[in-house]
């Protein structure tokens, strides 16, 4: 017959299931009364918004460029008269459909509410654009001006043929709304025009109607943007960009690849916590001496 335990060992085992349980629970999904997931709450690491959607239109750091005719253009365009250059491939991506997952159909009856294709979902951040202005000379260097043109260039460059423009976001304004996106590809027509780009100049590009920047489908379903509509937009640093479809989809995306390693802190501090219960558990029954209730 074995012996019941001390009722001092039964509240310990108590104590470390409780605290093991509410470990545990913290890191499920939380889930709502019919049965479906509930978000999570936005990720502590993500980069604190400190702007509204709208930008202020006084002094900032980079400065609007206004009335600019957009163009659309999207992942997997083929080549035509007027655009001779297929979008399989980016300025900085030879693999660009392909990462982003297929087709970006511009098609508004094959897309989703979510700004998305319809089949699948995008790998990369569906809100992207060009400028026409590209930062590298070849993939072993950039071009001699591009250190002395951009304004980021000392901060963010890590090798020579490597890009410094690549993600950065922009916000785009049309009418009275504002949208953000990720500078992921070159032109319209033109790669060399830094002194609109990061300068006062207006554009160089004369096809078009001097398109001066190309925005994703998804930029302009969210805008309600007009074929051929002019806007103006302006960069911005990561910490300005609010909530909205443009932080939720994309291994390219600051906010994604910031929740997803929340997410795993989260599961590796779980992992951390309940080990050191086990540690104290064994350690208790070990000084306890009790050898049969160790084995339970």
């Amino acid at each position: 017959m074995i012996a019941a335990p001390p009722r001092r060992a039964l509240s310990f085992l108590l104590l470390y299931f409780s605290a093991a349980v509410t470990v545990m629970a913290q890191s499920m999904p939380k889930v709502s009364a019919t049965g479906s997931a509930v978000a999570s709450p936005p990720a502590t690491m993500v980069p604190r918004v400190n702007s509204p959607t709208l930008p202020r239109l006084g002094y900032s750091k980079y400065p609007w460029k206004t009335d600019i005719m957009a163009t659309v253009f999207w992942v997997g365009e083929q080549p035509t008269e007027n655009n001779p250059t297929p979008n399989n491939k980016s300025s900085w991506d030879t693999e660009w459909e392909k990462n982003f997952g297929g087709y970006d159909d511009p098609d508004p009856l094959k897309r989703g509410n979510n700004y998305c294709p319809l089949g699948f979902t995008p790998g990369l951040n569906p809100f992207y654009i060009a400028l026409p202005y590209n930062d590298l000379k070849d993939y072993t260097a950039h071009k001699p001006e591009a250190a002395r043109v951009i304004p980021w260039f000392k901060e963010r460059f890590t090798k020579a043929g490597r890009t410094v423009l690549r993600g950065t976001w922009i916000a785009i304004r049309y009418g009275n709304r504002v949208c953000y996106a990720q500078w992921e590809d070159c032109g319209p027509f033109v790669t060399d025009d830094y002194e609109y780009v990061f300068g006062n100049g207006r554009p160089k590009n004369t096809s078009n109607r001097g398109a001066g920047i190309d925005v994703s489908p998804a930029v302009r379903d969210y805008l309600g943007m007009a074929s051929n509509g002019k806007c103006d937009w302006r960069f911005v640093d990561v910490h300005e960009v609010p909530p909205g479809p443009w932080r939720t989809l994309g291994n390219n995306n600051h906010f994604v690849k910031a929740q997803t390693q929340q997410q795993a802190t989260q599961r590796s501090d779980v992992a951390s916590r309940l080990e050191e219960l086990r540690k104290a558990r064994d350690a208790y029954f070990k000084q306890s001496g009790n050898s049969e209730q160790r084995l339970r």
